[in-house]
């Protein structure tokens, strides 16, 4: 079989940055499919993107379509004939989809059942045929986050098709896409290089670095990295680099060329994060720091192209930073201004939910939820207090300038602003802290009065939107519910907090139902946030490499204590790999079926019932087994509490062995099903053993 590689790319105005990704892989995705949807032998697929163009090449592509021969199946055999046992319209009709005649039909069992088929058989065609087509369409089915359209064209697309090379081998595939005819060749650099032609899919990453292109996307970035990598050294500095902003630049250049510049020291007075979201948001700069992590006055950034007048270029950036940078000290000095009371009345301006009032009815809830939160942990009085007076200012800094240029500093300011105005150190960090974890890598509060108001910002939030009916479906979560059900078990497990999600969907369902706002019954809310927090909860145990059927297990036997949970996981994973545990889980397995028969569960066992040795054995047993059992599950030991529960095995199996449990006797079955389910209560509590898959 003949093959010829395969080329396509798409020249475009500059996309933005955080679209170029998802698009590359969107076409290489595409096209591979639609060359196996076409029956069309292929090799590897790769895949290539600057700001200026996406594209893809496939080595090996067939020269020709396979040979198309397969059965298909039609209607029964009871309605394919008519009453004069000729061929029913039905079976016509399917003969005619398939392009068959109706004679060429034939009656086929399948698993005791009789069908029509038809065989189709068609030669393949020669792939060059097929292309033009297929690729055309490709290119008018990406979609993107947002689409634009351009003069009189009628397809929308994220920038203006400007030129489209598609290559089979050395021939050009000839097809045309909003008025722009395929040919073989490409543009290069915007400033640096010029048009180019392709001889052949091959060469295409050379001739475009002729034309100062990089266009693989791993060299590019490598490079980016090499560059940056090479000025620390040379300066001995600590660049800044976030995997985001990586990516964001490398989507931004097609020759990166890394260069410096300098800023003014006395900015510095501004807080460092203030300074580092300036140079990132607003210009895309890696910051520079000192050994200990102290922001020096420097800023990397990387040009779209060669190293000339490169110190011209460092002061026109310097200039531009200048300007950002007076901006954002002019923000911070007016906020200075401001005092927290003022701000906290702006609160109540400020709609964050038609149906839930004003950041300042949020901030209330918060306060009543963080307070009650206080108590069922136990707080002392001195943390009681921090946590009201934190929960209480919590979102004040959302009023401030700063925090209205930089919405991403909120928590950040506020910190900043209520230790300058006075407040106390914990209460200050808590107001940072009552954000996290920002996202699924962000860390969780590391103080218990940020872990409190931090819970209670997050519930406010899940049980309000709940109570008036926005539940994420799907992709849909425009409140980011999930994210913050997650960190509020991440921090619930994170800080060792004695807290039962039970506990804490009541109290938050207290703070709403006296607010008067919910629409909806306070036990359909908890239901459903009970099936909410447990795939969270799921999520975590999944994270931290607990078997499928080991997750289930727990979740069968409940979730409300997260942190039990998470515990119970890891020592039935740690068991899971012992040889005799399979047979403790048969045993436990028989005894939660036979205890499944019991007349009245919570009945006592009555040992002078006891025909046999067997039974008064595994009564002593379980005896002894289910204090230490009640004693490690309440105090954590879950792990000890299992062991206590491997200890039943072998009496449980003498037990069976020894009496019949159903027996005739009414007293003496029902005594026996007593026992065992005395020890099935047990096994409930730690998990539902049927799940497990041994």
């Amino acid at each position: 079989m003949t093959t010829r590689d395969l080329l396509l790319e798409i020249g475009l105005e500059e996309i933005p940055a955080r679209f170029v990704r998802g698009a590359m892989d969107q076409l290489a995705e595409k096209i591979g499919k639609w060359l196996d949807d076409s029956r069309i032998a292929r090799g590897e697929i790769r895949a290539y993107a600057t700001p200026r163009r996406l594209a893809v090449k496939v080595s090996d592509v067939a020269e020709k379509q396979a040979d198309l021969n397969e059965e298909v199946r039609g209607p029964s055999k009871k309605a394919a004939y008519d009453e004069n046992g000729g061929w029913s319209k039905a079976a016509q009709g399917f003969a005619r989809a398939q392009g068959v005649d109706p004679s060429e039909l034939y009656v086929k069992e399948v698993n005791g059942a009789e069908y029509v088929y038809a065989r189709k058989s068609s030669a393949g065609a020669e792939t060059y045929g097929v292309l033009a087509q297929g690729l055309a369409g490709i290119i008018a089915s990406l979609s993107f986050p947002k689409n634009m359209r351009w003069g009189d064209k009628e397809l929308r697309f994220v920038r203006p098709i400007r030129w489209i090379l598609a290559l089979y081998g050395s021939e050009v595939v000839p097809f045309e896409v909003a008025g722009v005819q395929s040919g073989r060749t490409t543009r290069g650099h915007r400033f640096l290089g010029k048009d180019a032609e392709i001889p052949s899919p091959a060469e295409y990453e050379a001739k475009l670095a002729e034309q100062h292109v990089i266009v693989d996307v791993d060299k590019r970035r490598e490079e980016i990295v090499r560059q940056l990598e090479q000025l620390s050294k040379e300066r001995q500095w600590t660049i800044s680099v976030k995997d985001d902003l990586l990516e964001e630049v490398l989507f931004l250049v097609e020759t990166p060329t890394v260069l410096y510049g300098t800023f003014d020291p006395s900015f510095l007075n501004i807080p460092q994060d203030v300074l580092i979201t300036s140079m990132r948001e607003h210009q895309r700069y890696f910051p520079v720091l000192n050994a200990s992590g102290q922001l020096q006055p420097y800023f990397v950034t990387v040009r779209n192209g060669n190293d000339v007048s490169l110190d011209r270029v460092a002061r026109g950036n310097e200039k531009v930073l200048r300007a950002r940078l007076s901006d954002a000290k002019f923000f911070y000095e007016e906020d200075q201004k401001l005092a927290i009371d003022d701000c906290l009345a702006k609160l109540e301006t400020i709609v964050f939910h038609e149906e839930l009032g004003t950041i300042g009815d949020k901030v209330r809830r918060i306060v009543s939820t963080a307070d009650k939160l206080s108590q069922l942990l136990q707080a002392d009085a001195d943390t009681a207090r921090r946590v009201n007076r934190a929960a209480s200012i919590c979102k004040f800094d959302l009023v401030t300038q700063m925090v209205y240029e930089f919405p991403e500093l909120q928590g950040v300011m506020g910190e900043d602003y209520a230790r300058k105005l006075g407040e106390d150190e914990a209460v200050s960090r808590a107001v940072f802290e009552h954000y996290q974890p920002r996202h699924a890598s962000d860390d969780t509060p590391s103080s218990l009065v940020g872990a409190i108001v931090s819970i209670a910002d997050k519930i406010d939030t899940i049980v309000g939107c709940f109570s008036i009916g926005i539940i994420p479906t799907g992709s849909q979560d425009p409140y980011a519910l999930r994210r913050q059900a997650a960190g509020i078990v991440q921090t619930v497990l994170d800080r060792g907090l004695r807290l039962k999600l039970s506990e804490l969907f009541d109290l938050a369902l207290e703070v709403h139902e006296a607010g008067g706002r919910m629409k909806r019954p306070a036990d359909d809310v908890r239901k459903d946030l009970q099936d909410f927090f447990g795939l969270r909860v799921k999520n975590v145990l999944a994270e931290q490499g607990a078997r499928y059927d080991i997750v289930d297990a727990v979740m069968g036997a409940g979730f409300d204590d997260v942190a039990s949970a998470v515990r119970r996981a890891a020592a039935l994973s740690a068991s899971a790999e012992r040889s005799g545990f399979k047979l403790e889980v048969e045993a436990y397995n028989r005894v939660s079926n036979l205890a499944a028969k019991a007349e009245d569960p919570q009945a006592a066992v009555d040992p002078s019932l006891f025909e046999h040795a067997a039974e008064g054995a595994l009564h002593e047993a379980w005896r002894k087994a289910s204090a230490s059992f009640s004693e490690a599950m309440a105090s954590g030991r879950e792990a000890d509490a299992l062991a206590a529960l491997a200890g039943l095995s072998e009496p449980i199996a003498a037990f069976f062995e020894a009496v019949m449990v159903m027996a005739d006797n009414p007293a003496v079955r029902r005594n026996r099903l007593a026992l065992l389910s005395a020890i099935s209560g047990a096994l409930r509590m730690y998990a539902d053993f049927h799940k497990l898959v041994l």
